[in-house]
Order: C-alpha cells, then sequence, then structure tokens
C-alpha cells in the first residue's frame, strides 16, 4: 500500500534498535530494509488468546512498529494452559491489561494500540482498515467470516489461523488480486454445534503456541517481502503424529466476495449466517429446582450427554450417560419412559440444549435442559464439583 510505503521511507532505526534486531539486521533477506518495514508496520491481532498470545509475542519481539489488539474478554483459570500472555495473577482480569504488561516487557518500543470490545459488523470495517494487515486469534465462526469480509473490503491480507483438539491449519488469505479468501475454503460455516469449542472439546495446550508462531512467521515475511507466504495454500499440522502437509487453494469464482460484481459489499449479520441463535430456546431447569427435587424425593431422571473422560472429571450423578453425539441413533437405550421429566446436561448447556431438541423431537415431551450445567451447579450448589 502506498500509505505503508510512505511510512517505511521516512522510517529509521536507533542504535537501540539496531541492538536489540542485530540478529534480523544479519540477515541478508531481512537487513536494515526488512527492520525498518517492520517498524514502520501496523498489524491488528484479534483475539489475545491461544493464538493471539504466541502471534503477539513474537510480532512484539521482532519490531512490529504497532500492533492492535482486540479483545474484550476477561481471564479464565481454564486459559492458563495455553493462553501465555496471562499468569495466575490475571485470573478474572481484563486479558488486554495483562497482554500490554507482557508485552510491553518483551519490548518496550512497541506501541500498542488495545481495543477492548466486541467487534461487530458496526465497527470492524473502520477499525480493519487502520492496519495494513490483520491477524487471526479468533474461537468463534461468527467473527472469523467477518475479519475475512472486512479484509476483503477494505483491501488487507488476512494471516488465518484455527485450532481443534490436536490439530492445526495456518493460510494467507487475500494477498493479490489471485489469492483465495477464507469463502473459498469454507462457503458456508458448519451448522451450530456441529464443530466444538474449546471448552468442549479441549486443547492440546502447545499446538496454539505451534500455530500461532507460524502466523507470526508469515506476517513477518508479508511485512518485509522475503520468502513465499502461504497465499494459495492451507498448512495442516497434526501434533499427535508430527506431521505437516500442505493442500492448493483456489479462487472461487462462487465466492460472494469475488469477481468484477460480488454480491457481497458490505457486512451482513454473522450470527444468523452461521445460525447462531436462531433455535427456538429449549425448556430449561435450573440446578437450584434439581437440588430442591433430589432433597424432596421426587429426582428427575438425570441424563449425562457428555463424553466418558469428561465424567471422569466431574460428575452431577446422572442416571445414564450418552454422548450428544451418539444419542439419536441410541435412542433405544434411553431408560427414561417417554412420560418422564428427563433432564439433561453437559459442562455449560450448550449440547444439552441439542439434546433436548432431539429428546422432544422423538416424543420425550418433557425433557428439559439443566441450565449452566456441571459449571453451574459447581458454582452455585457444590462447590468441591471441579470447573474444568
Amino acid at each position: 500500500m502506498e500509505e505503508f510505503e510512505q511510512r517505511v521511507g521516512s522510517t529509521d532505526l536507533t542504535p537501540g534498535e539496531i541492538a536489540r534486531y542485530s540478529r534480523h539486521l544479519l540477515l541478508p533477506e531481512v537487513g536494515l530494509r526488512g527492520q525498518r518495514r517492520l517498524k514502520a508496520a501496523r498489524v491488528l491481532c484479534v483475539g489475545a488468546g491461544g493464538l493471539g498470545s504466541p502471534v503477539s509475542m513474537y510480532l512484539a519481539a521482532a519490531g512490529v512498529g504497532t500492533l492492535g489488539l482486540v479483545d474484550f474478554d476477561v481471564v479464565d483459570a481454564s486459559n492458563l494452559q495455553r493462553q501465555i500472555l496471562h499468569g495466575t495473577e490475571d485470573v478474572g482480569k481484563p486479558k488486554l491489561d495483562s497482554a500490554k504488561r507482557r508485552l510491553h516487557s518483551i519490548n518496550p518500543d512497541v506501541g500498542l494500540e488495545l481495543h477492548p470490545l466486541r467487534l461487530a459488523r458496526d465497527n470492524a470495517l473502520d477499525l480493519v482498515r487502520s492496519y495494513d494487515l490483520v491477524v487471526d486469534g479468533t474461537d468463534n465462526f461468527p467473527t472469523r467470516y467477518l475479519v475475512n469480509d472486512a479484509c476483503v473490503l477494505t483491501g488487507r491480507p488476512f494471516v488465518y489461523g484455527s485450532i481443534f483438539r490436536w490439530e492445526g491449519q495456518v493460510a494467507v488469505f487475500n494477498h493479490g488480486a489471485d489469492s483465495p479468501n477464507y469463502r473459498c475454503l469454507f462457503p458456508e460455516p458448519p451448522p451450530p454445534g456441529l464443530v466444538p469449542n474449546c471448552a468442549e472439546g479441549g486443547v492440546f495446550g502447545v499446538l496454539p503456541g505451534v500455530v500461532g508462531t507460524l502466523q507470526a512467521t508469515e506476517v513477518v515475511k508479508l511485512i518485509t517481502g522475503v520468502g513465499e507466504p502461504l497465499s494459495g495454500k492451507l498448512l495442516l499440522f497434526d501434533a499427535l503424529s508430527m506431521t505437516f502437509r500442505t493442500i492448493r487453494l483456489k479462487k472461487s469464482p462462487d465466492n460472494p466476495l469475488n469477481g468484477a460484481h460480488p454480491t457481497i459489499t458490505e457486512l451482513v449479520d454473522y450470527e444468523a449466517f452461521c445460525g447462531i441463535d436462531q433455535d427456538e430456546p429449549v425448556p430449561s431447569t435450573s440446578v437450584e429446582a434439581l437440588r430442591d427435587a433430589r432433597a424432596a424425593g421426587d429426582a428427575p431422571f438425570v441424563l449425562d450427554v457428555r463424553k466418558e473422560h469428561e465424567a471422569e472429571i466431574a460428575d452431577l450423578g446422572a442416571d445414564q450417560r450418552i454422548p450428544v453425539g451418539e444419542l439419536e441413533t441410541r435412542l433405544d437405550e434411553l431408560r427414561a419412559s417417554r412420560d418422564a421429566v428427563v433432564v439433561v446436561h453437559c459442562k455449560a448447556g450448550g449440547r444439552s440444549a441439542r439434546a433436548v431438541r432431539m429428546l422432544r423431537a422423538a416424543g420425550y415431551d418433557r425433557a428439559v435442559n439443566l441450565e449452566g450445567g456441571v459449571l453451574a451447579w459447581g458454582e452455585r450448589i457444590d462447590p468441591d464439583v471441579p470447573r474444568y
């Protein structure tokens, strides 16, 4: 971009910066020219969690001049296994607070622009437009499609990364006229609830470190103009087998963002596009009501739709356990009668809500969802139940 090149032309390194980045300067592919480009660059990282932690730390260490961080969440104890920007003392505090402290500790010369907000269709274009490129540290499909579309509409490269249990993906989207974007790879989001998030499916703690470091590598390559970026390619990483493979991607003519006359020319309702909150709420009951019913000797039938390894962590004394992914094909195993009250629970209430819809469709008209699941029970009924 012309604006970026103008910034590069007016950027010099101080003696202290020359000493700090000397190992970069000794690389002929980087040198003074590349380090000036890094210092002139403005990079936006959406998310300060598992991927955002290694991305922002390595970009700060590399000398990116201005680093923007978008995050509105607070640190939870369950984050600490992988989100290395944050420490035990940060639990309960805004992630951007600990991110600022950690990144300034790594490199006080990096300019940090903190955005404590939820990225949405009414603010994304202006925010993305103020940076040279965007890095994906998101953990949900609506935000990822939103960021992708904002990058296409503003002409910004998008360094994509995702993690799932033991596997990760990295790609560079929207880098040049022939580069595909995220919608070329995934034209439609998966049905709601089909792909569990980290809170439901778990994630290997080191995985976001690997994937985030690969993303940071691509950012530095894009800024300095060295090497071959992952544009038109998708890098797949499997931590269990320690294998990498790359598949080719093409720009799709069916992508509504592509072509001379794209059908998407502005940001859309991404919650609706991804099918979030489109279903009617399911009948539910509270953890207090379940406790009181048990105490009165009128306990309902309780169905746990988590997997076995989760039940080993925390158990509410369910009458039966059938994982939600198997429920539809195992309904004949359910020991509750169709006219009984069936209280369905999972960890937090998402999977159990899906299970209640299945049960009611099958004639279990008194099936209800336990609001908040195991987490609510541990918080409001029995503090000895582990939070996981």
